[in-house]
């Protein structure tokens, strides 16, 4: 089984600020040692960059959070709309590298992150949202998408990509 992780706005000028340290150094936790164990065995990591009303995609003021480990042969997907499937080549990415089951990770748990979820199912993906890998600007956003969604855990993880 193909498994792909979508780290998903993890962005400077997204959080800092918005969500406090600890809860984002919590959530990164989680999504750099899901994306280390999935790079180790050739599955594929993208990082999801909200570009929307940005004319220099490069601009550092939109960079990737330092805590937020990025390597060489990682994807990255620019996106101007909450579901990072919308008008961009995310699809054709993962259909490429034959993603079977695609983890869901990142901010904002109550927009970008559920839309892109739902955008994954309404394309045929399998999905499940990175348990402790989600964050939320809002008071209960996080427990609410994982009361109603499918959930991934890192053991879980484990398991899938040994079984291979």
């Amino acid at each position: 089984m193909k498994l792909g992780l979508l780290v998903i706005d993890m962005q400077k000028h997204l959080l800092n600020g918005y969500v406090d340290q600890q809860t984002i150094d919590g959530a990164c936790e989680y999504i750099n040692y899901t994306a280390g164990l999935l790079r180790s065995k050739g599955h594929p990591v993208i990082h999801i960059k909200d570009v929307e009303g940005t004319e220099d995609v490069n601009d550092d003021g939109i960079g990737f959070i330092p805590g937020i480990q990025m390597e060489p042969g990682d994807t990255v997907v620019h996106k101007t709309f909450s579901n990072a499937f919308w008008q961009t080549e995310l699809e054709s990415i993962l259909s490429e590298k034959g993603v079977d089951l695609l983890v869901v990770s990142g901010f904002a748990a109550e927009y970008c992150v559920l839309f892109t979820y739902n955008g994954a199912l309404e394309r045929g993906f399998k999905a499940a949202i990175l348990q402790r890998g989600i964050v939320s600007t809002k008071q209960g956003a996080v427990q609410d998408i994982y009361r109603d969604r499918h959930l991934i855990s890192y053991p879980v993880i484990e398991a899938l990509v040994e079984l291979g």
